[in-house]
Formats: structure tokens, sequence, C-alpha cells
């Protein structure tokens, strides 16, 4: 099966007067292919379960307040025949009644009678991802052919093309105009998988990504424990339950649920539609605190005006990556595990950033710091960032700090040279025998408290660089000063002799 060309739907939609912009493309092109997405999944489930009902058959639904019931909202019964609805028929039914259906369905009954559990909890699932979804294409000609090119190319009821969900995102936010302005950017896979590697969740262990976009490291975690753990049906539905993120914009949450599907969690109601930090953590509970967290939250954003007043004093900012960090502290159980992707200003910055960084350091072991190299998140940004790596409950020593190199011929990343997985196997192999080396050096803690908790920490053992004894350097910096001074002496002595003349 080809790899799908998200260019060609894109250029129907172009064509389209109703699609203003990149931004409405990748809207409409997300609920078409949640619809689609949702559908091989239930043909799937149709096979495993026996009795499997479907949430869009016989669906009521209110409509200016009247009762409305369709009888079948499947994607199979109105999108997938190449022959099918086209033109105004189709616009009637896609404006009409699906869309009103999907976002007002009475999760509860059907024709009248109760819903089972599992039709309700998908249903209230389905309407939640609908709520902020808009249907902008005016051609239903042209609807028809976006349809049939989904229908063609996409089929995740085939393994090899549910790893294709990634590569599908990364197309289209990479063609959006002024991707990443508000500090979101799609993390690399390569990077979303060492993270999750490295903190190794384990099946029962509860897993959080509090701004989780469009759910790689919730979909790598997933992959993961399923492939190394998950044994029985028991096991499965532990899985399912164990996973769980937050994402405040409608667009990436639609995408991270259409994601969880793909990857077979069959009710992702887990993943919730809502701004992770307008909780105060002094409501946060021991029930709710999680063995892992991993995560990329926004960073070189600014958070609302009184977001800063959910957290202690101390600690009130409004950049939002300083505030998921102390959200994090405060949202693992003792003994929890985080992998947190942060930029460089969160290590070096001073004030708050202190304040947060010292908290951290005592109530966490930041046992490691792995520092990118510029270009990662290219072409959103050039900031550079880290993976820091962390656990609560016993205070640091020391902080091991591993600087990932380009590999061999890169001078920095772009499209067609993306960080690959493979590089960091240097790393994996050094993470349980930990030495020093041209990448690796370690810090105390007391050497960090006498930099006023700056973590931004030059690599001392690069290739090509002399690090000498800071007493020597202390005399030499000593000797140059009483040679500048003598210097100065002289031109004061020579100037006065040349003013006596005058």
């Amino acid at each position: 099966m080809p790899n799908i060309n998200i260019k060609a739907i894109q250029d129907i939609m172009r064509k389209d007067v109703g699609v203003d912009g990149d931004a409405q493309r990748l809207g409409q092109l997300v609920w078409i292919l949640f619809l689609k997405i949702w559908d091989d999944r239930e043909q799937e489930l149709e096979l495993l379960e026996d009795n499997y009902v479907s949430p869009l058959v016989d669906v009521d639904w209110r409509d200016a307040g009247e009762g409305r019931h369709s009888s079948d909202l499947r994607w199979r019964s109105w999108a997938s025949d190449a022959e099918g609805m086209t033109g105004d028929g189709l616009l009637d039914f896609v404006n009409g009644e699906l869309f009103p259906a999907l976002k007002s369905m009475n999760v509860g009954y059907s024709n009248g009678n109760e819903a089972s559990n599992a039709v309700r909890s998908r249903r209230m699932l389905i309407s939640s991802v609908f709520g902020d979804a808009y249907q902008y294409m005016k051609s239903g000609t042209l609807l028809r052919q976006v349809l049939n090119q989904v229908e063609e190319q996409v089929d995740f009821n085939d393994s090899r093309n549910r790893h294709m969900f990634g590569d599908i995102y990364e197309t289209l936010l990479k063609d959006l105009q002024g991707a990443g302005n508000a500090g979101e950017y799609y993390t690399p896979r390569a990077v979303t998988q060492f993270a999750v590697d490295m903190v190794a969740p384990k099946l029962g262990e509860t897993i959080l990504d509090p701004a989780c976009g469009t759910g790689g490291f919730l979909a790598c975690a997933i992959n993961n424990i399923r492939s190394s753990e998950v044994k029985t049906a028991e096991d499965e539905a532990l899985l399912q339950q164990s996973v769980k993120g937050v994402e405040k914009k409608p667009l990436p949450h639609l995408l991270c649920t259409t994601n969880m599907v793909v990857h077979g969690i069959d009710v992702p109601t887990n993943v919730s539609l809502d701004n992770t930090l307008s909780k105060p953590l002094r409501e946060i509970s021991g029930r709710e605190r999680v063995d892992v967290v991993i995560t990329n939250p926004p960073f070189g954003g600014v958070e609302e005006d009184g977001i800063e007043n959910n957290f202690p004093l101390d600690f009130r900012t409004r950049e939002t990556a300083d505030l998921f960090l102390v959200y994090i502290m405060e949202m693992l159980k003792p003994g929890g595990r985080a992998a947190v992707v942060l930029p460089d200003g969160s290590l070096f910055g001073e004030g708050v950033k202190t304040r947060i960084k010292e908290r951290l350091l005592e109530e966490c072991n930041l046992h490691t710091l792995v520092r990118l190299p510029n270009g990662v998140f290219n072409p959103y940004t050039g900031i550079k960032t880290n993976v820091l790596f962390f656990t609560k409950g016993e205070p640091t020593e020391e902080v091991w700090f591993y600087e990932h190199p380009y590999p061999e011929g890169y001078k920095s990343y772009s499209k067609t040279k993306a960080m690959r997985i493979e590089e960091f196997e240097p790393e994996k192999t050094w993470w349980s025998n930990r030495e020093e080396s041209e990448q690796a050096w370690r810090v105390s803690i007391e050497d960090i408290k006498s930099r006023n908790f700056n973590l931004d920490i030059s690599n001392p053992n690069a290739a090509g660089e002399v690090h000498e004894d800071p007493e020597v350097l202390l005399e030499r910096f000593k000797a140059e000063q009483a040679a500048a001074a003598d210097i100065r002496s002289q031109l004061k002595q020579m100037l006065g002799e040349a003013l006596s003349r005058s």
C-alpha cells in the first residue's frame, strides 16, 4: 500500500472557497481521518467481540430543540462508496445531519431505549471530540474527492499503516503557516521514544502527559508496555485504564484521541480537553498523583492572566514551561519518575526559575540531563532543548550531563535529515554504566548550589577544549591584572609629561 499522499488531499481542499488557509485544511482533514480510523477500528472490534454495538448506529439527537434520529452515521454508510453521495446531497447530509448529530447526540438512548455503558462511553467520547470540530468545505463535489482519497489511501486495519499516524500529523504540521507560534512543537519521535525507553513505564503504573498534544509520548508508552508485558485481556484492560493525557486545544486533542484509537485504546476517555494549569496545586489529592510523567510542555508561551495564582507565591510566573515543571513535581507520587523536555532558558534563568530549580533538586533526584543539539525542533524553532530525567522523593546529590552530538556529517537537522532513534544508542549503552567521556560529565550538588542553581553547564570534556586547574587560571588572571595596571600607570605618566611640556 502506498504512503498517504497528504499533498494531493490538500490540493483538493485548496480549490474549495470555504477552506481559508492551512489551519482550516488541517482541521477539516483531521475530523475526516477520525471517522475513517474509527470505522476501521470498529470493523476490527466486530470480529473480536460478540454482539458489538456501534455508537454511531441508532443515534438519537436534537435539532433546534426537536428530537431527531439517525439510523447509521458510520463512515461505511455515507463516505466509503466512491460513487455514493456527492454534491449538494453530500453537503446537506454532513451539515444538516452528521455534524449536528455528533455534536448533540443523546449518549444514553437509542430509539428511546437505554444504551449500554460501552455505547454510552463511546458516544460521550465522540461528542466531546466533535464539540469544537468544524466542517468548512462548501463544495460537495470536492468533499467527495477528499473522502475518496482518504478511503483509498487510509486503512488502519493494516498494521503497517498504524505507524503512519505520526507521519501524517508531522506532514500536516510542517505545512502550517507559523507553526509553533504558541510554543507548541511536534516532538521528534526519536526524542519521544528515547525518553519513554529510559523512564521505562511498567504495566499497572499510571502514566500522564499533562500537555499531550497529539499523544506521541503516550503512544510510545503504550507500544513499549504492550510489546513486553501485556499477555492477557486483563493486562490490556489495565493498560488502557492507566494512560492519561490532557490537552487544552481542540485540534491537538482530536488528533490525540485519534492517535489513541489507532494504538488500540478503544475508548480514550482518559485524554481530556482541558488546561492542566487551571487547577490550583493545593487541590491535587493523593489519589490523583501518578507514577510516571513524560511530556514536552509548551515553551516560550505565556499563560493567561490569573493562572499563576493557582501556584504557591514563590513559584508564580506566567511562563508556561516553568509552571508545568512545578505541576509535574506536585503530581508525581513518592518514587515517581519523569522525563521532561525543557528549553535552555529554564536551566539558567534566575528569580522564579532559580526557586523552581532549587525545589526540584531538593525534592527530586535530577539524575540525568541530556542536552540536545540545535535544530532538533527545526523548522519550528532553533531554541536549544534538554531532556530532564528525575525521580521524586530524594534530594539530588549529583547530576549527570550527556551532550548528544550530531551524527557524523551533520551540522544540523532538517526535513531530509531528521533525528533518528538510532542516534541514542550511545546514551542507552552509557545509561547503566556511567563514566565520564567527551559527551558525559557529572556535577555535584555543591557545585550547582555555588552556581546559584544554574544548570546551563558547559561540557568540560569536549574534544579540542583544554580546561586548566582553577588555581592556575586565577594566578594567571592576577598576573594579567597586574600587567594591565602597570600599563595604565605608564600611560598616565606619559600623558602627565606631555601635558607639562605643553
